[in-house]
């Protein structure tokens, strides 16, 4: 796993300056400390940092082909790597490395119009064809791997980060509407993002940029609709058989690596399903990771224990309190590339931590079978909201709502109206494409009351859910409601929260590459063929995943019901470090100086957050926010990237061995 940058002076042809290249590999130093490199051709000028997992001695990168005329800064895996090996060496090719870098360049050359659909893999990258004179940028299908691009002066730049943007000259600006996101949808919507003038390529996009003429950018690949009723897969032993073994070959393909790779261990369902099919499909040993809270309300440790008391693992734990969630939430929010709403990435951020402390540079995670099997409340929400719409003067599914929630029944009345309440927000209209989030979008909308009167003005036009219906409205109107309310998670929160903030920002921010094994694309196609029934059966997610590995893990294990991944967040900053924190960030002087926040509001939520008085859900959702804008805003101010010294950055050109070859 690496990072990757470049720039191409396309208006005014200046040559690209390896200063500025520099600037920007040090920016991502933390993606790939291993190696450093760059290529220069005229105007265009690519970067790399190089985390080394696949071939550890011949992989370094830029990379080029055999007359030079292409040339490749990549960040990612093709997991295929040795089967496409295979293909393109009986079709002629020969290969001077062992690495997936130079499968991905011949790729290229033998399919320029289509490589993409042969790779499977997560993935992002910058190639430059002198012979067409164009760049190519591209992101793999679920947006595991980043890409950030903009333009300034002419010039065009692309960046694994937004900062390594910031430290080739980008003005670090917060755009209104990339805050107005992540306020109300936990995230900003790809190409949006905080920053002015910064572009996210979108999860299975191509972008073509050429010396003349705007950038286009085309989608390769899309999470493919339900097909009609009588296509399904309908029966529950032919499932389970296949995605048993779609699961298994997933895991086997993302074992592959010249290093030790580990796994991350929850205790929940997923993690614990992706550890034993390791323990399957290999007899090395395997070492697992996970947090503990010193809080008892977030620690899942004795279903941590019982995991590995059944797999038999190697495990290891980093004990997370308070105080380290406070001492790490700046450095994780300037990470993250943008405002959190919880402080959940931080104990991920340590997470990976540990793992680098145990000279490990892979981990397998169980992210993405949420989204694709039914694991998730929303999708019960959904449900129950769709039947309730049909006889909305029922009173039997609200209380079925309540049932999901085991805190609703002993509720006081009040308490309940307002649960009965905020569900019923669209109930009448179960055609909505956005039917399944819109409570969610509700409660995040009443953010926007935290917003100064100037933000408020720039966004008197702007309408988050609205913005995202529509950018998805062509994808959604082939789904009905369970599958729309899939499609955006895994469109919206998946891509920009889960895999971003809480997944590769946090753990190559130790240098440590995640792994999805759920998030094959194989996977995700064929789940989209079941039968809505075999992934949330009544009430209970993932039906069918249980089914398929009931073999592998104790009964307890096997059917316990999913816990949200939560941390602590209000009371991280009620003493001590956080306390000291808060009190700085949501100072008035603060707020005033950044412009971004009401200044009464802010001080009525700070004198609230720092009592003992307990705040509401929006109101957490607030404080995290603003604390985490603020926080980035001062970060943006005085950071500075470590400069990779001139004798680690060497100029990549083609050896005479190469050239021979």
């Amino acid at each position: 796993m690496c990072g990757i940058a470049g720039i191409w002076n396309r208006r005014d042809g200046a040559p690209a300056e390896r200063s500025t290249l520099a600037a920007m590999a040090g920016a991502l130093r933390h993606r790939g400390p291993d190696a450093f490199g760059y290529y220069v051709d005229g105007a265009l000028g690519l970067s790399h940092a190089r985390l080394s997992i696949i071939d550890l001695v011949a992989g370094s990168q830029p990379m080029g082909n055999d007359d030079g005329s292409v040339w490749l800064t990549y960040n990612g895996e093709i997991y295929n790597y040795l089967e496409l090996r295979e293909r393109l060496e009986a079709l002629g090719w020969v290969f001077r490395t062992h690495s997936d870098t130079e499968v991905l360049l011949r790729a290229y050359e033998q399919w320029p119009d289509d490589f993409l659909e042969h790779l499977n893999g997560n993935f992002a990258f910058g190639l430059w064809d002198a012979r067409l004179q164009r760049l190519l940028l591209a992101r793999d299908r679920m947006g595991i791997r980043p890409l950030f691009w903009s333009e300034r002066d002419g010039s065009l730049l692309f960046a694994s980060e937004i900062k390594a943007l910031l430290a080739a000259g980008v003005d670090p600006r917060f755009d209104p509407r990339g805050l107005d996101q992540v306020f109300v949808a936990w995230t900003t919507v790809a190409p949006q993002t905080v920053v002015q003038g910064v572009f996210e390529l979108p999860p299975g996009h191509l972008m073509v940029v050429r010396s003349e003429g705007e950038p286009v950018v085309r989608s390769y690949w899309d999470l493919p609709p339900p097909p009609p009723r009588e296509q399904r897969l309908c029966d529950p032993e032919r499932a389970a058989e296949e995605l048993r073994a779609l699961l298994e070959d997933s895991v086997r393909l993302r074992l592959r690596a010249d290093v030790t790779v580990g796994a991350y261990l929850s205790g929940g369902l997923d993690s614990t399903i992706a550890t034993a099919l390791v323990r399957e499909v290999t007899d090395t040993p395997l070492e697992t990771y996970s947090i503990v809270f010193s809080d008892a309300e977030y620690d899942e440790s004795a279903e941590q224990r019982q995991a590995v008391a059944a797999l038999g693992t190697e495990h290891f734990q980093v004990e997370v309190d308070y105080e380290t969630i406070a001492r790490a939430f700046e450095q994780v929010v300037l990470m993250a590339d943008k405002p959190i709403l919880r402080t959940a990435p931080v104990p991920l951020f340590l997470l990976s931590g540990l793992v680098r402390q145990r000279s490990r540079k892979v981990v397998l995670t169980g992210e993405g079978a949420d989204e694709l099997f039914g694991g998730y409340d929303i999708f019960k929400e959904t449900k129950i909201r769709a039947w309730w719409g049909r006889r909305p003067e029922s009173r039997m599914r609200p209380l079925l709502l309540r049932k999901l929630y085991p805190f609703a029944p002993g509720a006081s009345q009040r308490a309940a109206a307002f649960f009965e309440a905020f569900y019923r927000e669209g109930i009448d209209d179960p055609e909505d494409l956005g039917f399944s989030h819109r409570p969610t979008w509700r409660n995040g909308l009443k953010n926007r009351g935290f917003f100064s009167a100037r933000l408020r003005e720039a966004l008197a036009d702007h309408d988050v859910p609205a913005g995202i219906v529509q950018r998805f409205a062509p994808a959604l109107a082939a789904r009905d409601p369970l599958a729309r309310a899939e499609y955006l998670e895994a469109r919206v929160f998946l891509a920009g929260h889960l895999l971003a903030s809480q997944g590769d920002r946090m753990s190559l921010g130790h240098s440590v590459e995640g792994r999805y094994p759920f998030l094959d694309h194989r996977l995700v196609e064929w789940s989209s063929r079941l039968d809505p029934r075999l992934k949330l059966r009544g009430l209970q997610e993932k039906w069918i995943l249980r089914q398929a590995h009931e073999d592998l893990l104790p009964e307890s294990l096997l059917q316990r019901h999913k816990r949200p991944y939560i941390a602590p967040n209000t009371r991280t900053f009620r003493e001590g470090f956080g306390r000291r924190l808060a009190e700085e960030l949501l100072s008035e002087e603060n707020v005033l100086r950044e412009g971004l926040f009401d200044p009464g509001r802010i001080a009525r939520l700070r004198r609230k957050a720092l009592s003992p008085a307990p705040l509401g859900e929006r109101e957490t959702m607030a404080l995290i926010g603003v604390l985490s804008t603020h926080s980035l805003a001062r970060s943006w101010r005085g950071w500075q990237p470590e400069p990779v010294a001139d004798e680690d950055f060497p100029l990549r050109r083609l050896s005479a061995e190469e050239k021979k070859a």
